[in-house]
């Protein structure tokens, strides 16, 4: 796709126009009579009696996401939020009230318009959504049954409004930039006597009866030769380092190390939206198309979006109403490595830039005069790596390959819904909504033939992927009031079919240049192809009853059968039961001026997940295509389990929701605990079994989470001309495995067993530096190790610790859960000015930093090395937490233990804007309602225990070499007509 709009200004702004004829107030107190979306209809704020959080379309419409999940961040209590990376059209991860599985997925169940919706929400146009509204207990999520364990994201867009006309323009320009900024790293001179140092401390140890002088002399004959391989000084090989010393003559014959500058720089993002809203007393209308296309700060890496919406309603007679909504897409992506996914890989920008020796040149340079080299077209010639340590990735370069190289993404979707409403009483209403989905998303990449994989013969691939899925449901609602009683009755049928093809095709040996399609490679290397399908059937009912929306009582249950599940456990049923008392409707409390609105809730239910990554988990599968030449072949892949089913969440909520000094302070304190019941878990069998993988995936848990979520707002000054309005969210929860049918499971940086919870570090125990000698200290494992007068074991300060990371103790260092995590935001009105900030924080929880640790080799041989490597042991008697850099001891020194744990507690100004309306007069004068000039920005500034470190990328406490998240700043103007 190559959509061009042209900009009409070349400034980088960000422009808004919207044509209106009325503008909501953003900052209005959301009332308790507001109507919101819940499971299969609306209801009053004020008579829910589950937990949810809403953002409405005043906080999406002005930030330049692309994906609509990006607006939760911060947006309520008990929403935790893996920040998204950095690569254009991507979303965050999101936790619900922590983490309840470990097999299954725990992200929640997304609702678009009222129907279930497994595709990417990337391809909805955030200016179409009227409302994000976040499910978070049984009582609230249960009607959704065994999709509802992780909570319910429910997706509202956009339709028109009897009797009015809006026409609505949205056009903004913004930069991005990289956000998180780099490790600290040592330079080219100090880069060499580190590595010199490493190598003359490795020769004292290997060979004990050679002097120092000849030591040192052996280290900076062999510094190049043996090791580094490149000189960039004008000073012979052996002549570099001198006893530990640089070369005070050497001067450097060229200075251009850096490998981030030519791939990682700004990007510019632009978004056009134009809409139309409006109606008559019978029909009602909203239009819209819209374009987006970000250019991200890695090159190549890009997203372009342009969609077209249709949904209209009508009354066609009074008994009957008919809507529709049809939305139309098309993306495409343009990738850089995620090092989520690929976080070693040589071609991860991030891995490369960030891990590269600063003696090594992106670009080929004359060894006598040290002049970069040109082809014969003036070209740059790139450096293949010939000339690099074991740890610079010989043979590559990121670089030639990021801008030789081809990744991209092409996504068509159609999402289309009808729904027809029949009142077959006045009390009785029957609302059938039947929902189609289809996305056929294409990858090309190429592989060139001038250096990397492919090298010398060149790739291509195709990878697609043809999803459909269709949704029909069938729900009767009877409503009656009867004086102050009010009886609501839902029943309903739901179906739901997918379907995913998927094929795949590899093929090598490119003939010409410049041409990537199959037809141009003479090698077909691989080609595979897949169906797979699933199905859910559903029936459920739901009892609403509320006494004078005084007394509230709810109760649902859901019936649900899954095709993921064999026969006999297929179906099951999922319920809940919730309870409300509005207490500032009694008497006691009618006058008084302090409690404007007191409410106690309270709920418990139990509802499912399902969310496997197979389809077929409970059958014994085979994989094709192991051929030997023409005799076919198959082989073992996955042993299943005829028993196993849902997980099951059984969910307690109690909440006390409260209004105080004329509505000026509101707030609500929640106490939550949710117990994951057959929580799915790759049980382990004997080895010998000749089970693939040495598991079988089954039920065989029990996992609970259980926390508080405090929710504060308050408008600290409220006058005509000034007002200051504060929010804060806070949770805090704890995770605990309460039952495991096998000892104990590691993973990783984890072990799970009973009484830890999921994210507990399971690590050799690093006990510090000796004095002595700089050797690096573990804490013996003394059961296992019992003769303490080896060589490698030691006694300092009275405890008994080894050199050899072998004989480490293995324990638990803390968790990655945080001690409380939330947001805080601030909106500060004072006459036509308008400031806001919104900050989300974490304190406590660990990260396990292998980022920092592959900084810190103890042996540099071509990687980079932070700076914390100044601090290294050098002389005896030095304290330090920094091992002497030795190639004899280096791996102990970068064994990974706890030592590489850090805090992972932060401040993050997430988004900040300042605007300036002018006055209605000063404007009507040109045909204009109202004028907004603003300035806005996202991912501003952060506050963490390291530069470099990323303590929100993952829940599970670990980093990687990824995409880090953008940094983007807008300029704009908002004006109605």
């Amino acid at each position: 796709m190559n959509v061009k709009l042209k900009i009409l200004s070349t400034a980088v702004v960000f422009f808004t126009a919207q044509v209106v004829t009325a503008q909501k107030d953003s900052t209005k107190t959301k009332d308790i009579d507001e109507v919101v979306v819940v499971a299969y209809g609306k209801q009053k704020r004020g008579t829910i009696t589950g937990s949810n959080v809403q953002v409405d379309a005043a906080k999406i419409e002005n930030r330049p996401i692309s994906n609509v999940l990006q607006a939760l961040d911060g947006a309520g209590a008990g929403i935790q939020i893996a920040a998204g990376t950095g690569q254009p059209g991507e979303g965050s991860s999101i936790r619900i009230r922590g983490t309840g599985s470990y097999l299954v997925s725990n992200e929640p169940l997304l609702i678009v318009d009222g129907v279930p919706f497994p595709g990417n929400l990337n391809s909805l146009n955030p200016n179409d959504i009227e409302s994000l509204t976040v499910l978070k207990d049984a009582s609230s999520t249960a009607l959704y049954g065994s999709s509802a364990a992780n909570g319910v994201i429910m997706v509202t867009t956009k339709r028109g409004k009897k009797n009015s006309s809006r026409f609505t323009l949205n056009s903004n320009t913004g930069i991005v930039s990289r956000f998180v900024q780099e490790y600290d790293r040592v330079g080219a001179a100090d880069y060499y006597v580190l590595a010199w140092e490493a190598m003359r401390n490795g020769r004292r140890i290997t060979n004990p009866n050679e002097t120092l002088a000849a030591s040192n002399a052996w280290a900076s004959t062999n510094l190049i030769s043996g090791n580094l391989k490149t000189n960039v000084y004008d000073v012979p090989n052996a002549q570099l380092v001198i006893d530990g010393i640089l070369n005070p003559t050497a001067k450097l014959r060229y200075n251009d190390f850096d490998w981030a500058a030519p791939i990682i720089g700004v990007g510019i993002r632009q978004d056009h939206s134009i809409s139309f809203s409006g109606g008559n007393d019978k029909s009602t209308l909203f239009s819209s198309l819209g374009y987006t296309n970000e250019k991200g700060y890695i090159v190549k890496s890009s997203f372009e979006r342009l969609n077209l919406r249709i949904n209209a309603d009508s009354q066609v007679k009074d008994w009957f109403k008919i809507g529709t909504s049809l939305n139309g897409v098309i993306t495409s992506q343009g990738l850089a490595v995620n090092g989520a996914d690929n976080n070693s890989a040589y071609i991860n920008p991030y891995a490369w830039t960030r891990g590269m020796g600063p003696i090594y040149s992106p670009y080929q340079h004359d060894p006598v005069t040290g002049e970069r080299l040109y082809d014969v077209n003036g070209d740059v010639l790139y450096d293949d790596g010939s000339l690099r340590g074991v740890d610079a990735a010989a043979g590559r370069n990121i670089i030639w390959e990021t801008l030789l190289n081809d990744d991209r993404t092409n996504s068509y979707n159609l999402q289309s819904n009808v729904y027809a409403e029949f009142k077959l009483l006045p009390e009785l209403m029957l609302r059938t909504n039947a929902a189609y989905n289809f996305r056929g998303t294409l990858n090309k990449t190429y592989g060139n033939r001038l250096i990397g994989d492919a090298l010398g013969i060149g790739s291509a691939s195709r990878t697609m992927y043809l999803t459909r899925d269709f949704t029909w449901n069938q729900v009767l609602t009877y409503n009656k009031k009867l004086g102050g009683h009010d009886v609501t009755v839902l029943a309903g049928h739901e179906n739901f079919d997918y379907k995913q093809d998927y094929l795949y095709g590899y093929k090598r040996n490119q003939v010409l240049d410049n041409f990537y399609e199959f037809g141009n490679f003479v090698d077909n290397n691989t080609l595979n192809s897949y169906l797979r399908e699933r199905t859910k059937e559903s029936w459920f009912t739901r009892l609403n009853y509320n006494y004078n929306e005084k007394y509230l009582l709810e109760g649902s249950i859901r019936w649900d059968g899954s095709s993921r599940f064999a026969t006999d456990v297929r179906w099951q049923s999922f319920w809940s039961a919730g309870a409300g008392w509005v207490i500032s409707k009694e008497n006691f409390l009618q006058d008084n001026k302090f409690i404007n609105f007191l409410k106690l809730r309270g709920s418990y239910g139990e509802v499912g997940n399902d969310a496997l990554d197979t389809n077929y988990a409970y059958q014994t599968l085979f994989s094709l295509g192991y051929n030997n030449g023409t005799e076919p072949g198959i082989l073992l892949t996955n042993v299943g389990d005829p028993l196993i089913t849902w997980e099951t969440k059984a969910q307690s909520d109690i909440a006390l929701e409260f209004e105080l000094l004329n509505k000026r302070v509101r707030g609500t304190v929640e106490y939550y605990n949710s117990e994951t019941k057959g929580l799915l878990f790759p049980f382990q069998t004997p080895v010998n079994a000749g089970i693939p993988g040495n598991s079988i995936d089954r039920n065989v848990g029990n996992l609970v989470n259980k926390g508080y979520e405090i929710t504060l707002s308050a408008d600290i000054i409220k006058n005509q001309n000034m007002k200051w309005t504060v929010s804060a969210y806070g949770t805090t929860y704890k995770n605990e495995i309460t039952s495991l049918s096998q000892d104990e499971f590691i993973s990783g940086t984890k072990k799970l067993m009973k009484g830890k919870d999921l994210y507990a570090f399971w690590l050799r125990s690093w006990y510090g530096v000796d004095p002595a000698d700089g050797a690096p200290l573990f804490v013996l494992d003394q059961d296992l190790f019992t003769d303490t007068t080896t060589a490698d074991i030691r006694t300092v300060n009275g405890v008994l610790v080894t050199t050899n990371q072998n004989k480490a103790k293995y324990a638990y260092h803390g968790s990655a859960i945080p001690d409380f995590f939330g947001n805080f935001s601030t909106t500060f009105n004072f006459k036509n000015w308008e400031l806001s900030a919104s900050f989300n924080y974490q304190f406590g929880g660990k990260i396990y930093d292998t980022n920092y640790a592959n900084l810190m080799d103890a042996y540099p041989q071509g990687g980079a090395a932070h700076t914390d490597i100044y601090n290294r042991w050098t002389t005896p008697g030095q304290i330090t937490d920094v091992p002497a850099l030795n190639s004899s001891t280096v791996a102990a020194s970068n064994a990974a233990s706890s030592r590489w744990l850090v805090d992972a507690s932060y401040l993050l100004l997430r988004n900040a804007s300042i605007g300036y309306s002018f006055n209605p007069g000063i404007v009507k004068s040109v045909g204009v309602s109202s004028l907004k000039l603003f300035v806005s920005g996202e991912n501003l500034w952060v506050n963490s225990k390291r530069k470099g470190l990323e303590p929100y990328s993952t829940f599970n406490g670990t980093v990687s070499n990824r995409y880090s998240p953008s940094r983007i700043i807008t300029f704009g103007l908002s004006t109605t007509f």
